[in-house]
């Protein structure tokens, strides 16, 4: 009897109904006909807001581009871009709450943001670095050491030049600020002696600044900054849509003149950068 019991339980739990399932980021975008993009304001030359008040930048490039072979693949006739402000600190937030589809900026792809979520192929290859002012006398590393260097909190920057610090040996004060641009001020303002960021960064908000020749950029490199697209976890044929559009930039080498567009008046793509967009041509 027991045994029959034993039967019973499992035929009525098999024949459960199952959760229906969520629908994915491609079905609310078909839905909606709207695609929610998340943007950096001041990620120059990455992601920032223009003199129009509209979103620019070489990761804004790669997303209008996702955007487009989305309408194509869903069969829609128009897409609206609805683009959201993020900061360091929000951007995985509204991510996840369904403010954004997709984040558009200067986010490093790593193994702890991995577990929040989600990143497409590698979009660009970047280092840490920092950034003073020509007058403060800094040349290297070391002569940070008793000073005042500005991070934006929520980066890896964060981590990566604390991490540095303690290598070296250099003892510095780590003053947290929200975004690039307030770590620039800060440094105007005398209120701090360095930025640390990636170097691509660095060198935007330098040649941003209006006074280029005020800025020196540290000789050091201290991390790996792998970047990529951020997306919810666990939506598989989303993220293959967006791949599937990066993979065709590379292959057609579209990629090169989106990069020629933000950073050719810099230099050309490094061997680093080179090799990811070569691994990136994936075939269909």
């Amino acid at each position: 009897m027991r045994f029959e019991r034993w039967l019973l339980c499992i035929a009525t739990t098999l024949c459960l109904p199952l959760p229906a399932l969520a629908a994915g980021t491609l079905d609310k975008i078909k839905a909606s006909r709207t695609i929610s993009l998340g943007y950096r304001e001041t990620s120059i030359p990455f992601s920032y807001t223009g003199d129009d008040n509209q979103p620019w930048g070489y990761s804004v490039d790669l997303c209008t581009r996702v955007a487009a072979a989305i309408v194509k693949q869903l069969g829609l006739e128009e897409l609206q871009l609805q683009w959201v402000p993020v900061t360091p600190e929000t951007r995985v937030a509204k991510l996840k709450s369904g403010a954004i589809d997709l984040e558009c900026g200067s986010t490093t792809s790593s193994l702890a943001r991995m577990e929040e979520a989600d990143f497409s192929l590698l979009t660009f290859v970047d280092g840490g670095g920092y950034l003073t002012r020509r007058a403060s006398g800094i040349k290297r590393f070391e002569d940070l050491a008793g000073k005042r260097i500005a991070v934006a909190a929520g980066t890896t920057s964060e981590r990566t030049i604390a991490e540095a610090l303690t290598q070296h040996q250099v003892g510095a004060q780590l003053v947290k600020v929200s975004e690039h641009q307030q770590g620039l001020a800060a440094m105007v303002q005398g209120k701090v002696d360095a930025y640390a960021s990636d170097r691509s960064l660095l060198i935007g908000l330098a040649l941003d600044s209006g006074n280029q020749s005020d800025w020196v950029l540290g000789p050091e490199t201290f991390s790996y900054e792998p970047y990529a697209l951020m997306m919810r976890r666990n939506d598989a044929d989303f993220r293959l849509a967006v791949n599937r559009e990066l993979a065709r930039l590379s292959r057609s080498r579209e990629i090169y003149t989106i990069y020629d567009r933000w950073f050719g008046y810099i230099a050309k793509p490094g061997v680093k950068l080179e090799s990811v967009y070569f691994l990136n041509g994936l075939p269909e």
